[in-house]
Parts: C-alpha cells; sequence; structure tokens
C-alpha cells in the first residue's frame, strides 16, 4: 500500500509529528524504514532483531521529537537514533567484544591494485562477516563517519582500541577482497 504524503514540506511534517498525528508518523515511517533498516542491519546480523530494534528506535523517535530542533537533516537525526538503539542493543546482549592486539598496526594497501567488479550486496556480505566488535569500529568510523575518540567514548573503550580494530577490519577485508577479487590485475598479471 503507497502512502499518500500529508504534506510536501518536511517543516510542516516536523510539526504534524510534534503533534503526535498518527498519519504523519505513519508517512515519516514508510519513507523512511527502508533505509533505517539497513543501518540498523548494518550492525545486527539477524534480520528479525534488526526489525525489531529499528521499529523501537521509530518509537523513540516519535517520542523524542520535540527536541529536533530543525538544525541539520531529519533523516541524519533519525539515523543517529538508529545507530545508538542498535548500539544500546548490542551492549544488551552483551554482544559487542573486541580483539585485542597489542599495538595499533596501520594497515598499507597492497602495491598491486586491481579493477573489481563487487556488487554492494557482495560489499556488504564481506562487511557482516567481520567479527562483531571490528565490524561495529568499522561502521561507525567508515560509514557513519565519527572520530576514533568519538566511536571509544560510543563503545566505552579506548581509542587505541578502536583504531586496532579499524586496522584488523581492513586487514580482513583486504584479505576477502584478494581472496574473491572478479578483477583483472593492472600489473599485467592474470
Amino acid at each position: 500500500m503507497k502512502v499518500i504524503p500529508l504534506v510536501n514540506n518536511p517543516l510542516e511534517l516536523i510539526a504534524l509529528l510534534k503533534k503526535q498525528e498518527r498519519k504523519a508518523q505513519s508517512e515519516v515511517y514508510q519513507l523512511y524504514a527502508p533505509k533505517m533498516l539497513s543501518i540498523c542491519r548494518r550492525y545486527i546480523r539477524d534480520s528479525h532483531k534488526a526489525e525489531h530494534v529499528m521499529v523501537g528506535a521509530f518509537v523513540k523517535v516519535f517520542q523524542q521529537i520535540s527536541s529536533f530542533e530543525n538544525k541539520g537533516s531529519f533523516e541524519g537525526w533519525i539515523r543517529r537514533i538508529m545507530v545508538h538503539e542498535s548500539l544500546s542493543f548490542l551492549r544488551s546482549e552483551k554482544a559487542v567484544f573486541f580483539i585485542e592486539e597489542v599495538q595499533f598496526h596501520e594497515v598499507q594497501a597492497e602495491e598491486e591494485v586491481y579493477d573489481t567488479d563487487f556488487t554492494l550486496e557482495e560489499l556488504e556480505g564481506f562487511i557482516d562477516q567481520l567479527p562483531i566488535g571490528v565490524r561495529t569500529v568499522f561502521n561507525l568510523f567508515v560509514i557513519e563517519e565519527h572520530k576514533h575518540a568519538e566511536i571509544a567514548k560510543m563503545l566505552g573503550i579506548q581509542e587505541g582500541t578502536s583504531k586496532s580494530q579499524l586496522a584488523h577490519a581492513r586487514k580482513i577485508l583486504q584479505k576477502q577482497l584478494l581472496t574473491k577479487n572478479k578483477g583483472t590485475w593492472r600489473n599485467g598479471a592474470k
């Protein structure tokens, strides 16, 4: 069923949300749910649990709408709530653990550059296979664009741990990409 928009102006829609209008809530849910589910799914492997977290996060969106001050994007504000709720879920499940490394090692790019033909789904699959702590830091740093200090605070870890998790993610992903490379080597090797 397609929802016919109540209003064309996002500010009017937000005003209706602040009045707890059910049709406005339904419209926002229909508009943003697919994208927000994919955000929750980045952190939570189980699709049913990710959907459960997303629905709960939308409840928070509607309960906390009065705190949205029209500064920045509305979608970005919803996204932050989705990420926060996903992290809260992981903490409650005691699912986040970090691979301890003695020191941070920056992963150097391979000298040989190759063309790739990976689909978005394949790349998401590679990320999804990362250990949960590594994947969480990778998503927060690469996708959500948080700094290591912010990630450390959000996850209750040391900044160096965040850096080492990112380095570990890069190392694993690099290995996956090289192993499953569909491209051809630019340096002439086949």
